[in-house]
């Protein structure tokens, strides 16, 4: 038998109390604009709350609050590529981080966790939600799940973008050369 589910209202409330944090992260991670990223938590909490009418309890509360993140992000950034053209590319043909504003001052935290959210708003849509869920601690299974890529898949995705990273952070003089 299944366990009676929450109405539409305390569903959204219960998950958007849990889960704020990690979507306005989430936001930032797709948006770099502050303002477009505070629309998009907007439009997020919007379609959280229209799911949870047909939220049937099939998946855990984290994986589908994810999943409606994840669609709304990528829809926003694929309309914001649309108004603004190009300049996203894939994990495969990504050659060099972005560039950090002052090299000099790049191991203040600040500036480095700045380098990294550059870097990740470089990536197409689904390397960057990867990433953002690799970030947010889910585990390769519920990135998939929230993706449609299989573990494996993430899994792979996220050593290269670890190595990638680590290699670029350990580094900065030999690609920035």
């Amino acid at each position: 038998m299944r366990a009676q589910l929450p109405s539409q209202d305390d569903a959204y409330h219960q998950a958007a109390q849990e889960f704020s944090g990690a979507i306005a992260r989430l936001a930032r991670g797709f948006e770099a604009d502050s303002s477009l990223a505070d629309d998009l938590v907007q439009e997020i909490h919007a379609a959280l709350w229209r799911s949870f009418a047909y939220f049937e309890g099939q998946c855990s509360v984290r994986s589908w609050v994810y999943r409606i993140a994840h669609n709304v992000a990528v829809s926003h950034i694929l309309a914001r590529r649309r108004i603004r053209g190009g300049g996203l590319i894939s994990l495969d043909d990504i050659d060099m981080l972005a560039e950090p504003a002052d090299v000099e001052t790049a191991t203040d935290d600040t500036r480095t966790l700045a380098r990294l959210m550059a870097t990740i708003h470089r990536l197409a849509p689904t390397d960057r939600q990867v990433m953002l869920l690799y970030l947010e601690d889910l585990t390769a299974a519920e990135i998939g799940e929230v993706t449609g890529l299989s573990a494996g898949a993430v899994a792979t995705r996220i050593h290269r973008l670890k190595a990638l990273l680590a290699q670029a952070f350990e580094t900065p003089k030999e690609i920035y050369a």
